[in-house]
């Protein structure tokens, strides 16, 4: 896994995964696009630095820089209901 931001909760393997799929498709759009990373950066408002971040997969990165760097890209992202099978939602 990749180091950034330190998060204070381990990240189930599941989640972890997650996180590098959409790394992978944020990477991935961006090339098929044919832009660079300061490119998206400018069109996201975000530092070039944050666009390695996201593309690495580092769980630290605010979940609006990834799913606004998918979004530039037309990549749509839907919730998934993770809670256990039984318990209640909150």
């Amino acid at each position: 896994m990749a180091q950034g931001k330190r998060i204070s909760v381990d990240i189930s393997p599941a989640a972890l995964a997650a996180i590098e799929a959409l790394a992978a498709a944020a990477r991935e759009a961006r090339l098929a696009a044919g832009e660079g990373q300061a490119a998206a950066a400018a069109r996201l408002g975000v530092h070039v630095q944050t666009i390695g971040r996201i593309e690495r997969g580092e769980p630290g990165v605010a979940i609006g820089h990834v799913v606004g760097m998918l979004a530039l890209y037309g990549i749509s992202v839907a919730p998934v209901d993770a809670s256990p099978r039984g318990s209640p939602r909150a």
